[in-house]
């Protein structure tokens, strides 16, 4: 068999990196070329990470790697996502006395899982986004991967974000096969509109009336080109009012240069609804391997409720991806709303080998792994969140 040839770049190399003639190859140019020669913070307010490319026979995926920075966003920080953002996310659950008991869990854990150095990891096919979304890896590829990060990287945690088994399940057990452990990170929703034949009734009507709220609200749809620089900041501005103002300040924070970026380089195809010259709501999304996930999506938390704008960016997404043939993974989040409209919940797992760090450093992930995974899921999935 041909030895695979691996080889990482970083701000110093990165213009050496010969760039695969696919559009996944094409993609990453657009996206790493200036991401690793910046580094994340210049575009992500709360993202501080070293951040560079790995190529293996024509697949170049981005990495990230971080120590502590313990305020980081959840796509780069398991010490946010599993203690930060989780703190907050305990108001959703309807028990008074489970959120008391837990937040102060968490409180202790947080103090556990610095002293283990959680942080100190290296992300593979890190995007930066919510959902990172994966090429076809063989197991060759996985395992010669694995093999040359761990020796390059032998006193951090290998971790691949966003897996699910819907949709990388042979990607995970040729993980499980390599010792590394399946860390559940939250309730993800899938749909897939070119299989709308198995949708109900209710969901298709749901969805077109959805829909029809664009016409009847006299909304001019926006393609990316035909967005500009003077939009950019109106995007900026209805992204952050949802997802870090209403939400969390943990959720990736974007800035007018990755704004900038994303329409100049097409990192994301964004598409807006504008009335009366003005924007007011746009969706952010981008495809790999037959699935689409949108990390961005804002629209006016001013106007009334009544006007949709969240059932027409759903609506929008839906035709998109059947257009396109897509399936469409729809994130975390309003599970009782994308159920309504035909979304199938599937847990998604943080895939974590940590069997070359010391025991002290193994003992948070084998705890998390436990305690999310036999006690965490159930109550995601009795509440439905």
């Amino acid at each position: 068999m041909e030895r695979i040839q691996i080889r990482l770049y970083d701000a110093d190399t990165i213009d050496d990196l010969p760039w695969p003639d696919t559009e996944d190859g094409q993609y990453a140019k657009q996206f790493l070329l200036p991401f690793v020669k910046r580094q994340p913070s210049h575009y992500m307010n709360n993202v501080q990470a070293k951040y560079m490319a790995v190529s293996l026979d024509g697949i170049v995926l981005p990495i990230s790697i971080t120590e502590t920075q313990y305020d980081n966003s959840y796509v780069c920080s398991p010490y946010t996502h599993y203690v930060s953002y989780a703190k907050q996310e305990l108001v959703l659950l309807q028990s008074a006395l489970l959120r008391k008991g837990l937040s102060a869990l968490l409180g202790g854990l947080g103090q556990f899982f610095k002293a283990s150095q959680i942080n100190k990891a290296v992300h593979v096919n890190n995007w930066l986004v919510s959902t990172n979304l994966y090429p076809q890896l063989t197991p060759d590829q996985l395992r010669a991967l694995h093999s040359f990060l761990t020796e390059q990287f032998p006193d951090y945690a290998i971790i691949y974000r966003s897996l699910n088994e819907a949709n990388h399940e042979e990607f995970i057990q040729e993980l499980r096969r390599l010792n590394y452990k399946m860390v559940a990170s939250r309730q993800i929703y899938l749909v897939h509109p070119s299989q709308s034949a198995s949708l109900s009734s209710k969901s298709r009507k749901l969805l077109k009336k959805d829909y029809a709220l664009i016409d009847r609200h006299g909304y001019e749809m926006l393609d990316n080109d035909q967005l500009s620089d003077q939009d950019i900041s109106r995007i900026l501005e209805l992204y952050s009012a949802l997802y870090l103002q209403k939400y969390s300040m943990y959720n990736p924070q974007f800035n007018e240069d990755f704004i900038a970026l994303a329409i100049k380089n097409k990192i994301l195809h964004l598409q807006a609804l504008r009335k009366n010259d003005r924007i007011d709501a746009v969706i952010g999304y981008f495809c790999r391997n037959g699935v689409m996930t949108t990390p961005l999506l804002g629209y006016d938390l001013s106007l009334p409720r009544e006007v949709g704008l969240y059932r027409m960016l759903s609506a929008l997404l839906f035709y998109i991806a059947l257009e396109n043939g897509h399936l469409l993974n729809r994130s975390s989040g309003a599970a009782h709303f994308k159920r309504n409209r035909g979304a199938a919940a599937e847990i998604e797992y943080s895939a974590v080998y940590d069997r070359h760090l010391p025991f002290r450093r193994r003992l948070c992930w084998s705890f998390l792994q436990t305690v999310i995974n036999k006690i965490g899921i159930p109550l995601i999935r009795k509440y439905k969140l």
